[in-house]
């Protein structure tokens, strides 16, 4: 196994064996990298190309380019990255790795930390950058870039396989929601020695990595490959699966030693004004799910299109960013998308110094595409057609937070055929599963838990965004692992699992 995995089955961390010494003369990277070379990234493909499918928009990006941004990452003593990473990924580490040409140590020093860097290295939105040491006065390295182009290789070349336990513990753990967090926490667990079964309300594993994120940023393969490592290492995964509806909260406390929610924080932010409920008025979760369903392959009765229609975003994150592509890819006549927030300036913003993550415009690959951004604007009210559907949205500019107060004279209305609500979420569903089982909630609505992940009830734990609240993949990935970590102990006295 060791010879052909990434850690011997004795060791159920998957932390890396110590690095061998480099030869001498050689240290971090290249002494005077990050003063040769300059940052380059992939390129894009050109968006009159790419709106007219849902692969990924990236062009591939030579080895040897990959290799020099490595060498940029410049043994800077305090590695600042790590406290962007919330998996505390070892970027220095593997940066030299590359830069080397060691490719599957890099990968091992690599999987130590994250369990699935296939997806952080396309959707994460890489804070380690942001805390990058060069980038205080140069463009920092690709840290990012280098982990995706690590792990893709390490699939390449067959060097990730399943990483079996030693012996089994006979414990038995449910993990609820088979997003980032629920399948890095059974992943380890099951590593750990544990049989554990995922439960899943959709009808495909993956979460909002299946459903929420567009194929464009992430193709569901890559999903489907992880999903066939872990079966082997031992994880079922049970599709259809609601608990607290279908599945009894009863029957998982009778028949597993712990609980893991990792359900997701699901219930959105609505739009409170006059006119919300007329037809055509979608929550984004409601609309993205569907296209990628389509995808998929599946047929979808009633599916929320905009193609051919004048369409508003109102939100201007990731989501509404999602929703925007989207709506590219389905051609729509015209897309604006509208942010009750002020627009960031364009570069980092003096309240947010390095290596903090910086409050600056970004501009993804859907805004790329087309579409109206627009900043300071507030819907007030909407208003219909005889049968009941959305014709006009009307708005008006408003002031700074936190008041955001009306501008006079700023009010405006608009044509618009469909408006997706992209506000962002409130907090895991209220009700059902965590009413059943009786677990105490945050001030925010979220599981509250203490520093093991586990909450108000013994035995079970929570992670993700069900617990932190809305939140990135690299989080999710990061609780997912320590919640493992809280359960192995719970069940065994003590853990080998990382930290």
């Amino acid at each position: 196994m060791w010879g052909q995995g990434f850690s011997p089955a004795s060791r159920p961390s998957g932390r890396p064996e110590p690095r061998k010494r480099l030869p001498a003369g050689i240290t971090m990277g290249k002494v005077s990298g990050f003063l040769e070379y300059t940052r380059e990234t992939p390129e894009r493909r050109p968006p009159a190309e790419r709106i007219n499918d849902w692969f990924e928009i990236y062009n591939p990006f030579p080895e040897d380019k990959i290799k020099l941004q490595g060498a940029r990452c410049m043994d800077c003593g305090i590695p600042f990255c790590h406290t962007g990473c919330p998996v505390q990924n070892i970027i220095p580490d593997w940066n030299d790795l590359v830069w080397h040409g060691r490719w599957r140590e890099a990968a091992r020093v690599l999987h130590s930390t994250n369990n699935f860097p296939e997806f952080t290295g396309r959707i994460c939105p890489a804070p380690c950058e942001a805390a990058c040491v060069l980038g205080i006065n140069e463009p920092p390295v690709t840290i990012k870039n280098i982990e995706k182009t690590i792990v893709d290789r390490a699939w390449e070349e067959g060097w990730i396989v399943p990483e079996l336990p030693p012996v089994r513990t006979g414990k038995r753990v449910a993990v609820i929601g088979s997003g980032p967090a629920g399948l890095a926490a059974a992943q380890q667990l099951a590593r750990a020695g544990h049989t554990v079964t995922v439960f899943e309300k959709s009808d495909r594993i993956g979460g909002l990595l299946r459903y929420g994120i567009p194929n464009f940023k992430m193709e569901k393969h890559l999903i489907d490959r992880r999903l066939g490592q872990m079966r082997a290492e031992g994880v079922e995964f049970v599709v259809d699966a609601h608990v607290g509806r279908n599945v009894s909260v009863k029957e998982l406390r009778r028949d597993f030693d712990a609980i893991l929610i990792a359900a997701g924080a699901e219930h959105p932010r609505d739009l409170k004004v006059p006119g919300r409920d007329l037809n055509g008025i979608h929550f984004a979760m409601d609309f993205l799910p569907q296209s990628n369903k389509v995808c998929e392959g599946d047929t979808v009765p009633g599916q929320i299109v905009v193609t051919g229609k004048r369409v508003v975003i109102i939100g201007g994150g990731d989501t509404g960013a999602d929703c925007l592509g989207t709506s590219h890819r389905q051609k729509a006549a015209h897309i604006s998308q509208f942010e009750l927030l002020p627009k960031p300036p364009d570069e980092r913003a003096p309240h947010t110094p390095w290596p903090l993550w910086p409050m600056q415009l970004r501009v993804e690959s859907s805004h790329e595409e087309g579409g109206i951004r627009d900043w300071s604007v507030s819907t007030t009210r909407f208003t219909g057609d005889a049968a009941g559907h959305v014709r006009k949205l009307h708005g008006v500019r408003v002031g700074p937070p936190p008041k955001f107060e009306a501008i006079p004279g700023s009010e405006f209305e608009m044509d618009v055929d469909l408006v997706l609500l992209a506000m962002g979420f409130t907090g895991p569903v209220r009700g059902g599963m965590l009413d059943e089982l009786g677990v105490a909630v945050d001030p925010r609505g979220n599981v509250a838990t203490g520093a093991n992940y586990m909450s108000s009830v013994s035995g079970v734990f929570a992670a993700g965004d069900a617990r932190r609240g809305q939140s990135l993949v690299v989080w999710a990935i990061a609780e997912g692992r320590k919640a493992a970590r809280g359960i192995d102990e719970f069940l065994m006295g003590s853990s080998k699992l990382p930290a």
